[in-house]
């Protein structure tokens, strides 16, 4: 594993099992003010972020031994904070998409890639633009509570394991109740993606908190679709 000395911007792991890919895209991470990592294959990989934090990865899906998605699956599961996940594969079908993102990635890019639009997406996932907005009082929507400040939700006084992007998309809608959100609102808001044109990621989200609030019947449809626009949280 390779390690570029001091943090700047963030450090990244690249996993790639095609060591000129890995070389590639730590150079142009460096260049654009980043520490760059590279492991080449599942077990590396976990075992880099084991031994240290990093802000994100960028992580192969066609890995040998352990793939990208197991390697995704045990970095979400991992106890603390998990960095952010792009996915590299060479399979373009949604059915592959999809599986990546439900599975908590926060963005994919398909092979071949430019390397300097997949830093431009290492920035976008990264980027925390503009001020932080005050996390003020805890909001409640019936039995769904949203405490910003101590990084909270419960539903029904029970606490809900929310990923890192599902948290963001709830506290930001309790922010708003009652007002409708288009996907690419929500993707630019949320992901701070102003760029991004393929909006699939929200709708696996939006699915993923609904399967989550189900668990109590009174919360179920908090979480509004509005035809032809997107999303709301119903106002209390």
């Amino acid at each position: 594993m390779n390690v570029a000395p001091g943090r700047v911007r963030g450090r990244v792991l690249v996993v790639d099992d095609e060591p000129t890919i890995a070389e590639v895209v730590c150079r142009y991470l460096e260049r654009a003010g980043y520490d760059a990592a590279s492991a080449g294959d599942g077990d590396a990989a976990l075992a880099a972020t084991d031994a240290a934090p990093f802000d994100l990865m960028v992580l192969d899906v066609m890995l040998p031994g352990i793939d990208g998605f197991e390697v995704l699956r045990r970095v979400r599961e991992s106890p603390g904070p998990a960095p952010a996940v792009i996915l590299l594969t060479a399979r373009g079908e949604e059915a592959d998409r999809i599986a990546g993102l439900t599975q908590g990635a926060d963005d994919y890019v398909v092979k071949p890639f430019s390397p300097a639009e997949l830093v431009a997406r290492v920035d976008a996932v990264l980027r925390r633009a503009g001020p932080v907005e005050a996390p003020g009082p805890p909001m409640s929507f019936g039995p769904l509570t949203v405490d910003v400040a101590a990084h909270r939700v419960t539903l029904a006084g029970e606490e809900v394991a929310l990923t890192q992007r599902e948290f963001d998309l709830l506290a930001f809608l309790a922010r708003h109740p009652g007002r409708a959100f288009s996907r690419e609102e929500l993707m630019e808001q949320v992901w701070r993606y102003s760029f991004y044109t393929d909006t699939a990621t929200v709708t696996v989200h939006i699915r993923r908190l609904r399967t989550k609030l189900a668990a109590v019947p009174e919360a179920a449809d908090l979480i509004e679709t509005v035809w032809g626009v997107g999303y709301r949280l119903a106002a209390p």
